[in-house]
């Protein structure tokens, strides 16, 4: 018996021990809800001394507003006793001697002792933890805050700052169009590079803070290949001339499903890349049936990719042989937008390049079904400029921006259009009325008061009663004008548009 009493001793210090040392302020309470045992960290977490809570009620360590409620909780407790988290989901409060209160989790495990029996409770102080979430959920709202301010940012900028430098393009090209003398040319020629400068950085600049945030979202949709290679001819055109380049398109009378408009913003970067990077030769853009898909590339003569450089052609601002301080004709940021919008897509990007014979970027996309109209074919050509029109067409012009409907206006008149100008969509509808002889509607996209061009286009062609062709302008890179696409009659040019992609996208559209 006594060896029997002396280990029942040894136990009985060992577990208190056991509870002196646990991390959390541990107490022991009988079935009255009289506190039975506490140890040391019950007594340094609540202020008061030992004897004050030993002995007394647990209710007495929490605020007054919970005291009835726990009591009804104790009951329900022994009812049910097993271990758990006290009222999980609920924020609990202890109270200490100076009557502040502090937030609390409490785990309750049962304990049988026979005849008694009692409820073992671990307290944890939670001030730093809730303290730490506060600060987290201040750093998300900020975060989010930041994140709302560059989207409202982004669509200010994709608006406001490129209307500037649209007035400013249109108007260099009127001038060049009046300017006698070769000084004057010379001048006018160098205020055109300046700005198409400035012009590629915005669109790059905001194109990766758009693609970087998550404001891009695909709109999938079945579209004809032949349409989106006809925009893209008239586009790039001038500029492969300009180097003594052939542009060769040469693509399948299919349909492919995508989204249309990132498609064509992938395929814009890459052929001004290919251009870019090409002094003599070609370049060729074409699409092939392969495997049930549709296989589109872009193909150049042009210098090459080593092969060392190939997993950094994607960096920003990254060129290839350019160095870091030298004068460049790009930024570098084409390839970087492309990669973003091929993985937006969920396309796989395929490069291959031979240093001083050219490279080629080429992607699959699912077949489409066939489009409800046929698409013109699209053979094998070799591209050449358009020839100068001699238009006597009749424009209604609507632009809600003055400076820009003015430099637009001006341009048109010089090229000898007629043309009604509108700063809304509700002018427009006025002077449509007027004039019912209006051949071609040129409309931005953004009309304020919340309207749109797209919607001003239908309005107006019922009212002149005859679908009339139509150009809509726009900043927007995202899918928000995707339906209105599928209109043969009508031509989407992207913010800021120079004086010469302008009227080759007109003369294109008269002559289709």
């Amino acid at each position: 018996m006594q060896a029997a009493g002396h280990m029942l001793v040894l136990s009985s210090e060992l577990i208190g021990a056991v509870l002196e040392a646990a991390p959390d302020a541990m107490l022991i309470v009988d079935r009255a809800g009289t506190v039975r045992y506490a140890n040391r960290h019950v007594t340094e977490l609540f202020g008061h001394e030992h004897d004050r809570i030993v002995g007394h009620s647990v209710e007495a360590l929490m605020p007054e507003r919970f005291r009835a409620v726990h009591a009804r909780h104790r009951d329900n407790y022994r009812s049910n006793p097993w271990p758990r988290p006290m009222d999980a989901g609920l924020e609990l409060f202890g109270l200490r001697a100076d009557g502040s209160e502090f937030p609390v989790e409490i785990s309750l495990s049962p304990v049988e002792c026979k005849p008694e029996s009692f409820v073992v409770a671990a307290i944890r102080d939670m001030t730093n933890h809730f303290r730490v979430e506060r600060q987290l959920q201040e750093a998300r709202e900020h975060a989010e805050r930041a994140n709302h301010a560059k989207s409202r940012f982004l669509a200010a900028a994709s608006h406001d700052l490129r209307q500037p430098l649209q007035s400013l393009s249109l108007l260099a090209g009127t001038l060049r169009r009046l300017a006698a003398g070769p000084e004057a040319l010379e001048a006018v020629g160098s205020l055109e590079l300046a700005l198409g400068s400035m012009s590629r950085l915005l669109n790059a600049l905001l194109d990766v803070s758009k693609l970087e945030f998550g404001n891009v979202k695909p709109d999938i949709r079945d579209f004809p290949i032949a349409a989106l290679f006809r925009e893209l001819h008239t586009e790039f055109l001038a500029a492969a001339h300009s180097k003594g380049l052939d542009l060769i398109v040469d693509c399948a009378d299919e349909s492919a499903r995508s989204d249309p408009l990132l498609i064509g913003q992938i395929l814009r970067n890459l052929v001004a890349n290919a251009i870019r990077y090409t002094q003599k030769g070609v370049v060729t853009l074409r699409s092939r049936l392969e495997d049930g898909g549709v296989r589109i590339e872009v193909r150049d003569t042009g210098i090459g990719i080593p092969q060392d450089q190939l997993p950094y052609i994607y960096d920003e601002f990254y060129q290839v042989g350019v160095d870091t301080h030298a004068s460049r004709q790009g930024y570098g940021l084409g390839l970087s937008i492309v990669q973003r919008l091929i993985r937006l897509l969920q396309l796989r990007l395929e490069v291959t390049s031979t240093i001083g014979a050219g490279s080629a970027f080429a992607f699959v996309l699912p077949q489409g079904r066939p489009a409800a109209e046929a698409a013109a074919s699209c053979a094998p050509i070799k591209l050449s400029p358009c020839g100068a029109a001699t238009p006597r067409h009749h424009l209604l012009l609507i632009e809600d921006d003055a400076a820009v409907l003015n430099a637009t206006r001006l341009l048109l008149r010089t090229e000898g259009y007629r043309v009604t100008a509108a700063l809304s969509a509700e002018e427009a509808v006025q002077r449509a009325a007027e004039f019912r002889d209006v051949d071609v509607i040129v409309s931005d996209f953004h009309l304020g008061n919340g309207k749109n061009g797209a919607d001003a286009i239908v309005s107006l062609r019922s009212i002149l009663g005859h679908p009339a062709k139509a150009i809509l302008i726009t900043g927007d890179t995202t899918s928000a004008i995707g339906d209105h696409l599928l209109d043969a009659s009508m031509r989407l040019v992207q913010k800021p548009v120079t004086a010469d992609e302008l009227l080759a996208t007109l003369r294109e559209l008269l002559n289709s």
